[in-house]
């Protein structure tokens, strides 16, 4: 259960970054409202993820799925660029993440 929850917050972290940049620096009430509620969310999936799994693992994962999400939803929905160098450091990212769980106890 705890690799779900942190998979879950994860896809918050993604969330909530793609609204805290649709927030306007927080000048837009809604998206503001939903980053805080997806970044309250993500917090206690991953505190309760933390419960079990090492703190190195979890927050590297954690901050592995955000990074790499947040990646892929600006390139997909942000039209930001996607170049060679960027791609490959996703790929080390996902890399780093797919150790990580191999590596980890639980």
């Amino acid at each position: 259960m705890a690799w779900i929850s942190l998979a879950f917050a994860g896809l918050l972290e993604v969330v909530w970054a793609f609204f805290m940049k649709q927030s306007d620096g927080f000048s837009r009430l809604t998206p503001t409202v939903i980053t805080f509620a997806t970044m309250f969310a993500s917090f206690g999936l991953l505190s309760y993820a933390m419960k079990s799994l090492p703190l190195g693992t979890a927050y590297t994962v954690w901050t592995g799925i955000g990074a790499v999400g947040a990646f892929a939803v600006g390139v997909a929905v942000l039209g930001e660029s996607m170049n060679p160098m960027r791609v490959t450091a996703a790929a080390l990212i996902i890399t780093g993440l797919v150790l990580m769980k191999l590596a980890s106890p639980n």
